[in-house]
């Protein structure tokens, strides 16, 4: 049964890192941005500390010769293999709100997907049509029934929700491999002064005076917007973490196949540090790439009001923003 099995954040419990203490009842994206001054330079810095810090925890526990194992998804594993448990159901129902990586951005993620795919054959990716930040996790591993009665709740609220990134808009750069003992994701910097590199909005845009936006606006005053609209519907968020990241997942290890021999560890590591190499150098800041390292959230489309079995970019959309 489902309930038995042991959930990778369980297991692999996601840290934050930035030293920052939320007391209950706070939005805790305010209080962040408050402890950083409302300075978008200090915010950045502790979403930097945060993924610099962690990888290097993960790059010690891969090399450590107390290595054990992997922190296999248990769900994912079921799902992509049904012979180990015939008729596995994942039961886990949420509520979200996404952001959808636009184009170029995909293509970048796949991209990166390709390098990792070389230096272990057996690992899990997530498809690019499933691709997607977390902006907000709203509820998560829930009874259909109990998260049905939320979207209720917050439906009036959503179609302002999900087009809010219209007008306020939030700028990520210097995307950048992070991973752990479970999966990997492309991470991302809350812009602080670099050179706008995104393709422009498609068709005509609204006034530049009606937009909400520049360094000073970072991704985490969106996602404090985001959680004070929904308390405000009348929802208690019940997010799991709400660490300094802005993180797409690009995969997941359903074996130890590619990592069973501390030399196979060891080339993981080297291929995950040369993938970082490579952004560094041929993406970030870089006006005439062949990939364009920066993200304008809600370019192309909205934020994805979605529910139901949601891990691995699943579940249904309740109503897609308008994009620019």
């Amino acid at each position: 049964m489902a309930a038995e099995l042991l959930s990778v954040d369980a297991r692999n419990k996601l840290e934050d890192l930035s030293g920052i203490l939320i007391k209950p009842g706070e939005n805790p994206y305010e209080v962040f941005i408050k402890a950083c001054n409302d300075n978008h330079a200090e915010i950045r810095t502790l979403y930097e500390t945060h993924r610099v810090k962690r990888n290097a925890q993960q790059k010690e526990k891969f090399l450590s010769a107390d290595y054990k194992e992997l922190v296999i998804d248990q769900y994912l594993l079921r799902l992509v293999n049904p012979t180990v448990q015939p008729g596995f159901k994942d039961e886990r129902n949420c509520l979200v709100i996404w952001a959808r990586p636009p184009e170029h951005v995909i293509l970048l993620a796949a991209k990166v997907q390709q390098m990792l795919k070389q230096a272990a054959p057996d690992v899990w990716l997530m498809p690019v049509y499933r691709m997607h930040l977390t902006v907000l996790e709203v509820a998560f591993s829930k009874t259909p029934e109990e998260i049905e009665a939320l979207v209720s709740t917050i439906r009036p609220a959503i179609p302002s929700i999900v087009s809010y990134t219209h007008k306020h808009r939030a700028r990520l750069v210097k995307p950048f491999l992070s991973y752990d003992l479970s999966a990997f994701a492309l991470s991302f910097l809350p812009a602080s002064g670099e050179q706008p590199l995104s393709p422009p909005p498609s068709g005509v845009d609204v006034p530049a005076e009606s937009i909400t936006g520049g360094d000073d606006y970072t991704y985490h005053h969106l996602r404090r917007d985001v959680f004070d609209q929904v308390q405000a519907a009348g929802i208690e968020v019940g997010s799991r973490y709400q660490v300094p990241s802005a993180h797409i997942t690009l995969g997941r290890y359903l074996s130890e196949a590619d990592h069973d021999t501390p030399a196979k560890r060891q080339k993981w590591i080297e291929a995950i540090d040369e993938v970082n190499r490579w952004l560094k150098d041929e993406v970030w800041d870089k006006a005439d790439a062949e990939f364009t390292g920066e993200w304008l959230v809600g370019q192309e489309r909205g934020l994805d009001a979605r529910n139901g079995t949601l891990w691995y970019g699943g579940g249904r959309t309740i109503l897609l923003g308008e994009g620019f």
